[in-house]
């Protein structure tokens, strides 16, 4: 597998996914190895819970920040070379995850003499609302669409993704594979977890809400802010703190003060798994508001963590939600309904409580990492035999 991030290093939902599958590929006796980036705190050759772990050293030539493409490309030169270090071992599929690896698949794909497959976490096109702004984002598309077109075969993570990856790529159906993110339940509803002393806490009487990602304008955290707004009055002592970092950062601390709950809401920045896991236990709910979310891994986070979950009607987000009795859903973008649905969890403690008991039920069933990583293992047994 080939990621451009891996734990420690997050960014995204990406290394969370490729941190789970990976783990649970090598307990169903798969050989696995991920090849991802330097990261100082981690060795660049190790095993982990059986998967082998290659890092390369992504010391690169001078390229000027935003030549975004130009400095992926050459950080890929740096993937290819993890190959020296396999010695006789070749791996019988080359798995590619989102297009910032894309070029070192490809060549690993003919270097081995493997298929590729190809999972889309999401779409360039999609961030932007189905259409393409001139410059970097036609760009990514374009890396987007040849990586989809080289690949024997493409995974989605929801019936939304599937949808658009079809569509936007022109890619014919049967190529395109329904394989949903997973969660390690244990891990978020384990006792170990650090106490998030530098993060206001609720006491009982003061509600706190959670949220937190990337700090991006389509995860929709504004949404929230203005929300915010309108419950500061209706429901008494409420906090909010929204965790991550991202470009969009600024603006949305412009949005809070604007809005005029800068009091009230939080932004912590980055914080660590063990002490969001900690912070999660206190939350009165998580809401996960984004404008655009392929899938939402945050969502089954925030239901592992027994956390009552709010999220927007989008995406993969609905596909998760709709239906299940797991959680609440609002209209994307519509902070008024946000807000009563805020209000209504925290005034019920007994619904609150039924959305627990559902959500632990939905994830055992449907979300675990060694589901995902059999259904994955599916979707290698059609490309190996094409």
């Amino acid at each position: 597998m080939l990621s451009m991030e891996y734990p420690p290093l997050v960014v995204g939902g990406i290394a969370a996914h490729v941190d789970g599958l990976s783990r649970a590929m090598a307990r169903a006796g798969h050989e696995v190895v991920v090849c991802t980036v330097h990261h100082p705190d981690e060795p660049d050759d190790s095993v982990v819970d059986g998967v082998r772990v290659l890092r390369a050293e992504d010391g690169l030539p001078w390229l000027p920040d935003d030549a975004v493409v130009a400095r992926m490309a050459s950080t890929n030169h740096q993937l290819v070379q993890l190959a020296a270090r396999l010695g006789d071992w070749r791996p019988d599929v080359v798995h590619a995850h989102d297009w910032l690896v894309a070029w070192a698949a490809d060549t690993l794909k003919t270097l081995f003499d493997a298929p590729l497959v190809a999972t889309i976490h999401a779409t360039e096109r999609g961030r932007h609302g189905g259409h393409l702004p001139p410059g970097l984002p036609g760009e990514i598309n374009s890396v987007e669409w040849w990586l989809t077109y080289q690949a024997r075969e493409v995974i989605a993570c929801s019936r939304f993704m599937v949808r658009e990856v079809v569509e936007g790529f022109e890619l014919p159906s049967a190529k395109v594979h329904l394989v949903p993110n997973g969660i390690d339940i244990d891990l978020w509803t384990g006792l170990a977890a650090a106490p998030a002393r530098s993060i206001d806490q609720h006491n009982g009487s003061s509600p706190l809400v959670i949220a937190w990602g990337r700090i991006q304008y389509e995860k929709g955290f504004q949404v929230l802010a203005r929300a915010m707004a309108r419950l500061r009055h209706e429901v008494p002592g409420i906090r909010c703190v929204i965790a991550g970092r991202g470009t969009y950062l600024p603006e949305l601390q412009t949005h809070i003060d604007v809005e005029g709950v800068s009091d009230i809401v939080q932004l912590a920045g980055f914080v660590p798994d063990d002490e969001l896991r900690s912070l999660l236990r206190e939350a009165a709910c998580v809401v996960i508001p984004s404008l655009y979310e392929p899938f939402g891994i945050v969502a089954l986070e925030g239901m592992a963590a027994g956390a009552p979950t709010i999220v927007a009607r989008t995406g993969g987000l609905a596909e998760i939600v709709e239906g299940t009795g797991a959680g609440v859903l609002f209209e994307p973008g519509n902070h008024h309904e946000l807000a009563d649905r805020i209000a209504e969890v925290i005034a019920d403690p007994t619904a609150a409580e039924r959305l627990r008991v559902e959500a632990d039920a939905l994830l055992r069933s449907t979300y675990t990492w060694d589901a995902i990583a059999q259904a994955t293992a599916e979707v290698y047994r059609i490309t190996v035999g094409h």
